[in-house]
């Protein structure tokens, strides 16, 4: 036999390539595959569009983003919750959904009307000129200070405005009837006096003793209350840009270089306040009007020489811009791109306390005041140092998380018995937890992601004890665990659990007895309308509860007034038993101020609702299905989870 293998070892080899190399390629294929599925699995799916997880991770980046420079105190783990994300995820179903309603029904946004909610905008609305034209540069200027184009920002308002036309009709048109709208209200603020005699369960307790065949049968009958949902013990390692930017190291030389390469980011931008007297002449107006406005501006300009300190009062009599000239021509504090580029230029090229030549300017001519300059300064490099420190270990890190990230994703898929190489080979820490099958209440982070989680749960990880893939748990974070202990569900015996079964009997029984003295004393008081021995009537309405109970307010508020008293009972969960008897009933006035504010907004919920409906209608309509991650803890109205 050996002899065989020696004289024929390239045939072997041979049928070795033939035999394993597919195979590898399979393994390297699906292996590769798995990693790369979990940004492209499809979450969601809105008439037959999907939303991909690095979609839906991309939007929540970009939301929590938005709301830490809306809210800068707010704290980044309430940004990190299951659902945070799902919110999210339902902001994005509904803009999918109201785009696909734009396009069936084929609506547009006219020029004219996308003008007007330009000019609704308030920062936009501020820059029409006296004359009433569209100051253009100014508005550039203003899109190019966040980032964005005329043509960017107007694509954006265009699309705000079509969405709005698709429920924006149902909510304006709907009616709510004087008459109906009063009913309501008169029922919400309607009071009534109200005695209560409370049985309350804590003051039973002493006087139940359960047996072992009580809570024998209670747990028996009540397991799902004592189910055990699974768990595991795991280990897990985490991959974050921060992590790499401390082992990062930079120069002073390389700081330096960065700072001086980016000196305008340390520089305070450099603002002039300057007045002016504005000679008006349009650029179309005849050439002898701004020959004739020209010479007016000489004239004035001559006054001002020979008097400097009278320039406010020359503005206030004889300046065309009246938005300025009542402040005497003071235009405040503007930085470049603010103003017109030949009075940019001119102001300037000023010293405080100079008086310009005439400007000639598209509105006509000018004559300026330099009044002061701030700004232009210089941050020095030790005061932004830790600032440039920090940026540049960032940046280098982000360079280096590339890398990282595949070698993190190779070694935990290569060595899937430890995570102990990956963490030896990127020097990171390994961490521990108690994870169940979904994110508990509280848990940020990689425990916090339905992705990790889902692998941690995975039959390879938990029977075979395999790492589990690399995961993407947020921006530029990969994280992979090990389950070290797998505890199926399961129904806690009673010996693990009879303290709480013990607690739950004794409040059974309590609330039993409660209940029996208290349907007692209703059965006296019906009986004898005029029974006394009840406490003090309070007035309760539901606009003012006084802090009843939901079921005792309810009851309160629903009982039959045609015949007073009216006498009722009530169960109150986890409390015990109230007996109440309404002895009065008061409808408001309808003329009060509570109903005079309360009736706009009545309306305005009948839009709300109506809005809503129709939503859940266009949901029905373009059939949208949640799926995987994205199925929401409570399935959403007019959603199908699958």
């Amino acid at each position: 036999m050996f002899e065989f293998v020696r004289n024929n070892t390239r045939l072997l080899q041979g049928i070795l390539v033939v035999l394993i190399f597919p195979a590898f390629v399979v393994a390297s294929c699906q292996g590769y595959e798995q990693f790369m599925e979990g940004g492209n699995a499809t979450v969601a799916k809105v008439d037959g569009q999907t939303i991909t997880q690095a979609e839906w991770d991309a939007a929540h980046q970009r939301q929590a983003e938005r709301l830490r420079q809306q809210m800068p105190g707010i704290d980044p783990k309430l940004l990190d919750t299951p659902e945070a994300k799902h919110e999210t995820l339902e902001q994005m179903v509904r803009e999918r959904v109201l785009f696909a309603a734009i396009n069936k029904q084929h609506l547009a946004v006219t020029d004219e009307r996308l003008q007007r909610e330009l000019l609704a905008v308030p920062q936009l609305a501020a820059l029409r000129r006296p004359d009433g034209s569209f100051d253009v540069d100014a508005y550039k200027a203003l899109l190019a200070a966040q980032g964005m184009s005329p043509a960017a920002f107007e694509a954006s308002v265009r699309q705000d405005a079509a969405l709005k036309q698709v429920v924006g009709g149902v909510e304006a048109s709907a009616f709510a009837p004087d008459g109906v709208a009063r009913q309501s209200l008169e029922t919400l603020l309607q009071r009534r006096q109200v005695q209560l005699q409370r049985f309350l369960t804590r003051d039973y307790v002493a006087k139940v003793q359960p047996t072992d065949a009580d809570l024998e049968a209670f747990h028996k009958s009540h397991s799902d209350l004592f189910r055990a949902p699974e768990q595991a013990r795991i280990e897990y390692v985490v991959l974050t840009l921060d992590s790499l930017a401390k082992d990062v190291t930079v120069s002073d030389e390389e700081l330096r270089k960065y700072y001086d390469e980016n000196a305008a980011r340390y520089t305070a931008a450099e603002e002039r306040r300057a007045s002016h007297i504005l000679v008006k002449a349009d650029k179309d107006a005849p050439a002898a009007d701004r020959q004739k406005a020209k010479a007016k501006a000489e004239a004035l300009l001559a006054e001002l020489r020979k008097n400097p300190g009278s320039f406010a009062e020359v503005a206030k009599k004889n300046s065309d811009d009246p938005g300025s000239a009542e402040r005497g021509g003071d235009l405040d504090f503007f930085g470049r791109g603010a103003m017109v580029k030949p009075f940019e230029d001119a102001a300037y090229a000023m010293k405080p306390g100079e008086i310009s030549n005439v400007v000639e300017s598209d509105f006509g001519f000018h004559i300026i005041k330099l009044d002061a300059v701030r700004g232009g300064d210089k941050k020095p490099f030790e005061a932004v140092k830790p600032e440039i420190e920090a940026e540049v270990r960032k940046q280098l890190a982000q360079r280096r998380y590339a890398e990282a990230a595949e070698q993190f994703s190779n070694t935990v898929y290569e060595q899937a018995d430890t995570l102990q190489p990956v963490i030896d080979k990127l020097k990171l820490v390994k961490q521990t937890a108690v994870v169940q099958r979904t994110p508990v209440p509280g848990a940020t982070g990689p425990l916090a992601s339905p992705k990790l989680l889902e692998a941690v749960f995975s039959t390879d990880a938990t029977q075979n004890k395999r790492n589990t893939e690399a995961v993407e748990v947020g921006a530029n974070q990969l994280a992979a665990a090990r389950v070290v202990e797998y505890t199926p569900a399961r129904v806690q015996p009673l010996a693990e659990v009879k303290s709480q079964v013990r607690d739950r009997v004794v409040d059974e029984q309590a609330m039993a007895l409660a209940r029996k003295d208290g349907e007692a004393r209703l059965a006296q008081l019906k009986a004898d309308a005029k029974a006394d021995g009840l406490p003090a009537a309070i007035e309760v309405s539901r606009a003012q509860p006084q802090g009843l109970q939901r079921p005792v307010l309810d009851a309160v508020m629903r009982a039959d007034a045609s015949q007073l008293p009216a006498t009722l009972g009530v169960d109150v969960p986890g409390e015990g038993y109230v007996v109440a008897r309404v002895t009065q009933v008061s409808p408001p006035d309808a003329k009060s101020p509570e109903m005079q504010q309360l009736l706009p907004r009545y309306a305005q919920a009948w839009g709300t609702a109506e809005a809503n409906a129709y939503m859940k209608a266009l949901r029905n309509r373009f059939h949208v299905e949640f799926k995987g991650n994205g199925v929401a803890p409570v399935a959403a109205a007019g959603t199908e989870a699958k």
